[in-house]
């Protein structure tokens, strides 16, 4: 009996003991899930940010210097149907806008340069393509557009003195230079020459010498640029991953009133830092902008390959003549009229003020001073950038801006007496791209899709198994102490002596007979 309650007693310790390691087993992969839930994206950060390091040889590296995308630049030119009888009649202007004239875009970054302080440092080297099975007319159609190294000479002049002034005019008759000026789209883009500009460079001091000798909108642009960028490359802080962090070796503008506004810390459009919110703001630094353009979420968008992105824009203000802009005005008002950005300190001195397409966000009197331009539409004159925000890639762009050229009426100078103030719009570009390869989309895709799956997948799943183990531990354990009860409660009877008998009144008498 002693054995059998001995052995009863051993399977019972051991399917204890079964149970309870299961029970512990389950408790242990419920906190691993809940850790996952918790600390899995954390981890994924630190491997995307690991990953996303500009390092030479890795493939974010790669990607960064020759960029996988084809992007474009579509131009609109504003070509001036009345010269003639703006100039004598006072007319007001009436344009025409041609295009788009379409140019494909290779970028690549060249003499690249690691240095030891997180950053690298590069030339920008683009290549312009035309095409015209992509265009609306061939960048030899000729268009009428204002004289802009005469028109930005006379304006400057407007307060030197009288003599050079008529100076000037006497020049400019002797030169037969005009208000307005036929030129080719191709040339008005990339450079023709100007008799102008030729006399400066004969006669101008070498240190007050332009640094070109033709005129172009876009001149010098079509190559490798001169402009030596150093850039920050995530090794040291992601959160200045993509940011610009000296310009021809200076890490600040010298234009305005305040480091703020002299700030070139910003991305190039192309890269920006990792992790992006909906309340970031992002900055874009270009040198002909010549100053840092601030963008804000607008609305979540999702490219055609099924990534979600945020859009981001100009906020509305952000060519406004308030308070905040001020540090832009330093000569003091008057400034540039709402909606304009006065970029003349960037250019030479040349009156060049740039604005939205079709004066968008601008003073409804700019648009209203000359015929032909529609009033704007945001999906058509917006500028914006769709950028992936776990990794800060950009999917889909369009950089629109608009080309203008206040000009000043100068009564001595003849040729351009009758040339009235006004902003006057010369074209308006967009440059950006569609859509990323789907080679780069797929692996967007990846990382932005699989990492939460995952974490749901592994979480949920560890979680499930755990509560199930519990569950199921708890239950044969609450059943093992019955059946223990039960097996006790049996063996205890089992073990009792049964009660001594009470011999019958026939037995005793037999008992008492044999006596």
């Amino acid at each position: 009996m002693q054995g059998r309650d001995k052995l009863c007693a051993k399977l019972t310790s051991a399917f204890l003991r079964k149970w309870w390691f299961v029970l512990a087993s389950a408790v242990i992969l419920l906190l691993l899930g809940i850790v996952i839930a918790i600390f899995l994206g954390t981890w994924i950060r630190l491997f995307i940010d690991h990953e996303l390091v500009l390092r030479p040889g890795s493939m974010t590296f790669e990607w960064w210097a020759r960029p996988p995308v084809r992007p474009f630049v579509k131009v609109y030119v504003y070509n001036v149907t009345n010269a003639d009888e703006f100039l004598n009649n006072g007319s007001k202007p009436i344009l025409d806008e041609l295009g788009p004239y379409v140019y494909s875009e290779e970028w690549e970054k060249i003499n690249i340069t690691d240095n030891e302080n997180g950053t690298l440092s590069f030339h920008y080297k683009r290549t312009y393509t035309f095409q015209p099975e992509m265009s609306n007319g061939m960048d030899d159609d000729a268009v009428v557009v204002p004289n802009i190294p005469m028109l930005s000479a006379t304006s400057q002049s407007k307060h030197a003195a009288r003599f050079l002034r008529l100076a000037m005019a006497s020049i400019m008759d002797i030169l037969k230079i005009k208000p307005f000026v036929e030129v080719s789209v191709g040339q008005l883009l990339w450079g023709y020459e100007d008799p102008l500009l030729k006399l400066a460079k004969d006669v101008v001091p070498k240190e007050q010498k332009l640094p070109y000798e033709e005129f172009g909108l876009f001149y010098g642009k079509n190559g490798t640029s001169p402009d030596v960028v150093t850039m920050f490359t995530g090794a040291t802080d992601m959160t200045r991953y993509g940011i610009v962090d000296r310009y021809n070796m200076r890490d600040r503008l010298p234009h305005w009133t305040t480091d703020q506004c002299n700030s070139v810390a910003g991305s190039d459009g192309s890269i920006f830092p990792p992790h992006i919110t909906a309340n970031d703001t992002l900055r874009v630094y270009d040198k002909d902008l010549c100053r840092l353009l601030p963008l804000r979420y607008l609305e979540t968008v999702e490219s055609s390959a099924g990534v979600e992105g945020y859009r981001f824009t100009p906020p509305e203000d952000v060519f406004a003549n308030d308070e905040h802009n001020k540090c832009f005005c330093p000569a003091g008002p008057p400034c540039a009229p709402d909606g304009l950005f006065n970029v003349s300190l960037c250019q030479y001195d040349s009156p060049i003020m740039l604005s939205f397409p079709h004066f968008y966000l601008a003073d409804p009197s700019l648009r209203e001073a000359v015929e032909g331009i529609s009033p704007p539409v945001p999906e058509k004159h917006r500028l914006y950038i769709d950028v992936q925000p776990e990794m800060g890639i950009a999917m889909r762009a369009r950089a629109r801006i608009q080309i203008n050229l206040a000009v000043s009426q100068v009564l001595d100078i003849k040729q351009v007496a009758n040339f009235p103030d006004i902003v006057f719009p010369i074209l308006w570009f967009e440059e950006g791209i569609d859509e990323l390869p789907e080679r780069v989309s797929s692996l967007l895709r990846l990382a932005t899709r699989v990492p939460g799956v995952a974490r749901a997948a592994l979480a949920g799943g560890l979680c499930a198994l755990g509560a199930a183990l519990v569950l199921l531990a708890v239950t044969c354990l609450i059943r093992s102490s019955h059946r223990q009860s039960t097996l006790r409660l049996e063996a205890h009877v089992v073990a009792k002596p049964p009660p001594p008998k009470t011999p019958s009144k026939e037995s005793a008498y037999e008992l008492n007979s044999r006596r």
